[in-house]
């Protein structure tokens, strides 16, 4: 399941980071992330993801 999460973030983090964490303050910051640069949005994503 996290390789598909993983597959999500790469694509579109802020679902990824949904998956895994559901609405909160990581969802709302990595959506942040991603409006200001598209790269800092993955990397967050996925270290969410693999830190869970």
């Amino acid at each position: 399941m996290d390789l598909v999460r993983i597959l999500c973030s790469v694509l579109f983090p802020p679902l990824g980071v949904f998956l895994q964490v559901g609405i909160g303050g990581a969802f709302w910051l990595n959506i942040l992330l991603t409006l200001l640069g598209y790269i800092p949005g993955i990397i967050h994503a996925v270290w969410i993801i693999a830190r869970r």
